[in-house]
């Protein structure tokens, strides 16, 4: 009687450009077989997929098919036993299912008849073969994976404001996508400033580009591969750790830590979830003069139009009208624009401070400048010798490569120092302009950029007492003005008298 058999032919990913384990070269021999042996080909099962473990597609169907049609198939063949499974304890399971519907599994090259014991031993090592094979495989793998991540190398696919480029050597590395770093620059200092909730701003962040999800947002937020370092995990006795990456960080170590407290409660101010509209920008830092809980905010139906106002839910019921409590608040602001006499003052000591304290950078620019122009120059020498045949093409392209990476890492140095006394000038001019404005900018600005300005000026939060202002704590900067202006204001002899505050060394 003609035996029936099911072809089995099975592929992974990574063997199909290997030799002798393409589809088309394991069905040839299948049927080969098959002739030789007068056996009848029922059907052939192509499968693309591991065989770690037999939940893959198409031996699901085999199987299906097995139980369907009983009594139909007397073998199952492939090509050699790694074929069937890699893995030795699923493989026993499998072949007593298939002996169980009458089915007997069969590799052509190693064939065994399973009926004497002692085979059984054959086909262990068979079976254990591929699986050692496979988690040696695995074994190296993890090793080379957990060294490169101790020399700083990013491992994986680029995340969200990265991309994979290659050095001329072939290298892989991670470089910075500016348009998508641009995105996290602003995402991580929002967090920090805590004038949003970290869910509003990642609202915010989609319309400006993000494309992650929210989960994916809160990873990225605490990934310390943005500051420049690099996870690798526990191991054995070696405890897990950080290293500097190769990879360029996208921001501070500092932002990255502060962005960390906030998101773990450590930080003193923590805003809550703000859903706000533009008639109440104070609304989450605004306290109740009487039971010291947060104001909330809502509006009410009049007659012929809405009435805003900022209450309190608690049972002192304290509520003021929100036109009343910004007046009040931009009223405050203008004791911290500076007065005209002091604002050249203002420009030309932070320009003092800054050159003070970028003399160390500008020594540092011009040692790199001269390092530069000197691996040119030996680069250019290279050159000319290559050209006279002094040297061959081997030597020179080592050379090329040598001083040309010394080159790239002075120039990421040399641009990652700025002294450009000119655009600092423009900046200053700029903010000292803005802080003359000071009132008028919180009254233009959009909803964010007007919390953003109230956390700026009030790191702690206010509130109002007989109409007038009161907060625990003002940023420095601006408690400064306030006192150069006060002490001014007091002089009414019409002379000029400027205080000048140094800072203590």
């Amino acid at each position: 009687m003609t035996k029936k058999a099911d072809l089995y032919v099975r592929v992974s990913t990574d063997e199909q450009a290997d030799k002798g384990y393409s589809q088309r070269n394991q069905e040839e021999m299948l049927r080969k077989y098959c002739l030789l042996n007068n056996i009848e080909v029922r059907d052939v099962v192509y499968e693309d997929f591991s065989a770690k473990t037999f939940n893959r597609p198409q031996w699901k169907k085999i199987l299906l098919n097995l139980k369907r049609y009983k009594n139909k198939t007397d073998l199952v063949l492939f090509t050699k036993w790694d074929r069937f499974s890699r893995n030795a304890g699923d493989a026993y399971q499998m072949i007593n299912l298939l002996r169980k519907m009458g089915v007997e599994p069969q590799a052509i090259e190693q064939p065994l008849d399973l009926s004497i014991p002692e085979n059984k031993m054959m086909l262990a090592f068979y079976l254990a073969a591929p699986e050692v094979e496979n988690d040696r495989r695995a074994l190296n793998t993890m090793h080379g994976m957990r060294r490169a991540r101790k020399e700083g190398r990013y491992m994986g696919t680029a995340p969200f404001g990265y991309v994979h480029k290659s050095t001329e050597d072939g290298k892989k590395y991670i470089a910075i996508n500016e348009k998508q770093a641009t995105v996290i620059r602003w995402a991580f200092q929002e967090i920090a400033k805590k004038a949003f909730n970290t869910e509003s701003i990642y609202f915010l962040a989609k319309k400006k580009g993000l494309t992650l999800t929210k989960s994916g947002f809160w990873i990225m937020i605490k990934n310390p591969l943005y500051c420049g370092k690099i996870f690798v995990p526990k191991y054995k006795d070696e405890n897990s750790c950080f290293v500097t990456g190769q990879h360029e960080a996208i921001i501070s170590e500092e932002l990255f830590n502060e962005v960390q407290d906030v998101l773990n409660a450590r930080s003193r101010v923590y805003r809550p979830k703000i859903v706000t509209i533009n008639e109440f920008p104070l609304r989450g830092f605004f306290l109740c003069p009487k039971c010291s809980k947060k104001l909330t905010a809502s509006k009410c139906k009049g007659r012929n139009k809405f009435y805003y106002y900022y209450h309190c839910e608690n049972s002192c019921k304290y509520r003021i009208n929100s036109e009343t409590a910004n007046s009040i608040f931009i009223n405050n602001l203008k004791a911290y624009m500076p007065l005209e006499p002091v604002v050249k003052l203002y420009s030309k000591v932070i320009l003092e401070v800054y050159n003070g304290h970028t003399s160390a950078a500008r020594l540092e620019k011009t040692q790199i400048v001269s390092q530069l122009s000197n691996y040119e120059k030996r680069l250019s020498t290279a050159r000319e010798l290559l050209v006279t045949e002094q040297i061959d093409a081997d030597d020179y392209q080592k050379m090329k490569m040598e001083y040309g990476k010394i080159i790239n890492e002075l120039e990421v140095k040399l641009n990652n120092i700025t002294d450009d006394k000119y655009s600092l000038e423009g900046l200053v001019n700029m903010g000292i302009e803005k802080l003359t404005q000071l009132n008028y900018a919180f009254e233009k600005a959009s909803l964010a950029e007007a919390r953003d300005l109230i956390g700026l000026i009030y790191p702690e939060n206010f509130t109002f007492r007989n109409n007038q202002f009161q907060t625990a704590r003002v940023n420095e900067i601006a408690s400064t003005i306030y006192l150069v202006n006060k002490e001014l204001g007091d002089k009414k002899t019409g002379q000029k008298m400027i205080l000048i505050f140094c800072p203590e060394e």
